[in-house]
């Protein structure tokens, strides 16, 4: 209930009038700072029985102009309180609450008040400071208006997004339909052209032709008719007769013989064929040996909206632990890791291209086991709780060595293998997802036991060379992510959907490793700008992170996604570094 005083400003009820006396409401908000002012007007939004300068707060903000004011003399109680639907309720204890903790910044009920903040030195009644809410209920109103607008603009542009994605769509069977129509039109033109300097070859072709079977049509007739000649003058002529004959016709018979030779000997059949260049491929193809063109996802920024939270949490790395990578006494070179990962423990393991070696480190980066290969190794990655498998930079096998608890590594088998792998991943627990050296099919799968396979999707008809491409495999959504160093650019191919995402950037020049962190973001060494890039796992550019390192080469993240690894490759400077990953 509102205050309420005498004309001498002293406290009285409703029940206490005293006739010829004014009663009269006082200002709350004065009051709570121990100021007695008359009461001019009653805000039911704010709850408030407020003097005239207090009022005029509702003329300041926007969002306080619809506020409804009346005047406080024609109230005579304050409003009963609405229903809060528990919001003044304590949720430990189910009492009304009655105070603040102003130490704490925490509402208490009486329970609280006694049990919890019994030492705090600041706890006040409600009752007392709820004059001071205001500046703090304009600071949330404005903070909800503001989240309010930007939910709007979200769900704008989300629906605009939604029109745009399904018109897209249908383009893009509007645009294989047009391509049908013009490659139609092409056929049928060519069909017309073709057919018509056919039907001219034809024409004449068949004069040619014609007139050839003509003249030998009149040999025909002319021999019959010298046959006939002969046969008569032989039965019924005088030898005189005949011998005439046979002198005066053998002329004739040589020439026609002469002609007809002529014509033998120029005989031949005449056809005509129309046949495609080879490098055409023609149906019956099945669209999933030759599909020309490429669907490719995109995702753009409206320029009229700033860029919100992303919904893919930003990966923030905090350096750990760090050591030079030096030549030791056993080493016959400068130290180079072209592979590493985590085993399930937290120990990572490394392969030194350079030395042929595989070793161990512990949490602390400290080498805790060795072992000597008679190969270039190239890339590592971690089986199971003590089994690694490491390709071969130089040769066509995978090695699969044992990695007991007490760090100690051994050669327990090999895999022969018709491709040369460079880097390599888990695919599940039967197949790896290995990256190819100069192979037209930059990605491939390998089984446990060496069996080899593609993907059911077109890669580009590319080769990488060794140390210009590297891959790994989100197993969530059952996708490849290749790096394709001289082009800059990162490729997403979703293999269920067959579609592929490009993802090109600034902050983004020479991409080498390339690793899965968490929310199966894509963690990828920029060697050019010494950095490690975070990609979503649609494509979208998240962040970039400088390194204190130059030429970042290889990256992997611990099983629980806690830890990041990175090496790198420049000359006398080699680093082997620990991340630790926060959000």
């Amino acid at each position: 209930m509102a205050e309420k005083g005498s004309g001498n400003m002293g406290n009285n009820s409703s029940g206490d009038a005293v006739p010829g006396r004014t009663e009269q409401i006082l200002c709350q908000p004065c009051s709570s700072k121990d100021k007695q002012t008359v009461a001019d007007v009653f805000c039911s939004t704010c709850d408030e029985f407020q003097c005239m300068d207090c009022s005029n707060i509702h003329k300041t903000y926007a969002f306080m102009k619809n506020h409804k004011l009346v005047k406080a003399k024609d109230i005579k109680e304050k409003p009963v309180s609405f229903d809060m639907k528990g919001l003044d309720q304590c949720d430990e204890h189910q009492k009304v609450l009655k105070f603040f903790c102003e130490d704490e910044n925490q509402l208490c009920c009486s329970t609280c008040a006694i049990v919890d903040h019994r030492k705090c030195h600041s706890v006040v009644e409600i009752q007392k400071i709820a004059g001071r809410s205001a500046p703090t209920r304009s600071k949330l109103k404005a903070s909800l208006q503001d989240i309010r607008e930007k939910a709007e603009t979200v769900v704008k542009y989300t629906k605009s997004s939604k029109e745009r994605l399904k018109q897209d769509v249908k383009e893009v069977s509007l645009k294989i339909r047009r391509m049908r129509d013009n490659v139609m039109k092409m056929f049928d033109d060519l069909e017309v052209s073709v057919a018509k300097d056919a039907e001219s070859f034809k024409t004449e072709t068949l004069e040619k032709l014609t007139k050839k079977q003509s003249d030998n049509e009149k040999h025909i007739a002319d021999a019959t008719k010298s046959l006939e000649t002969i046969d008569n003058v032989h039965q019924n002529g005088t030898p005189s007769q005949q011998f005439i004959m046979e002198q005066s016709m053998k002329k004739q018979v040589d020439e026609l013989s002469s002609n007809v030779d002529k014509e033998c000997q120029r005989l031949k059949t005449v056809t005509i064929s129309f046949d495609f260049d080879e490098t055409l491929k023609l149906p019956p193809l099945s669209i999933s040996d030759y599909i020309p063109g490429q669907l490719t996802l995109k995702y753009s920024v409206p320029e009229a909206v700033k860029p919100i939270t992303p919904v893919d949490p930003i990966v923030k790395l905090t350096k750990v632990t760090s050591i030079d990578l030096k030549q030791t006494g056993d080493d016959a070179e400068e130290p180079l890791y072209s592979g590493l990962d985590f085993l399930p423990d937290g120990r990572l393991v490394t392969v030194d291209n350079k030395n042929k070696k595989c070793l161990i480190y512990n949490e602390k980066l400290e080498k805790v086991g060795s072992y000597q290969l008679s190969y270039l190794p190239q890339s590592v990655v971690a089986v199971s709780e003590e089994e690694v498998a490491i390709t071969c930079g130089n040769g066509y096998k995978i090695d699969f060595l044992r990695v007991s608890k007490s760090n100690k590594l051994i050669l327990i088998r090999t895999c022969k293998v018709k491709t040369k792998y460079e880097s390599i991943c888990m695919k599940d627990e039967r197949y790896f997802v290995v990256g190819t050296q100069d192979d037209t099919r930059p990605v491939r799968i390998v089984s446990l036991s060496g069996e080899e396979k593609d993907f059911s999707i077109n890669f580009p008809n590319k080769k990488y060379p060794r140390d210009t491409g590297g891959c790994t495999y989100i197993r969530n959504s059952d996708k490849v992510v290749l790096t394709d160093r001289y082009e800059h650019s990162i490729y997403i191919y979703d293999i269920k959907n067959k579609t592929r995402v490009v993802v090109k950037d600034d902050q983004i020049k020479e991409p080498r490793g390339v690793a899965v962190g968490p929310s199966d973001c894509i963690l990828v060494c920029s060697e050019n700008t010494n950095s490690i890039v975070q990609i979503s796992s649609t494509g979208l550019f998240l962040s970039s992170y400088k390194l204190e390192m130059k030429y970042p080469y290889r990256v992997c993240v611990s099983k629980n996604k806690s830890i990041v690894a990175v090496t790198n490759s420049a000359k006398s400077e080699k680093k082997l570094q620990y991340f630790k990953v926060t959000y």
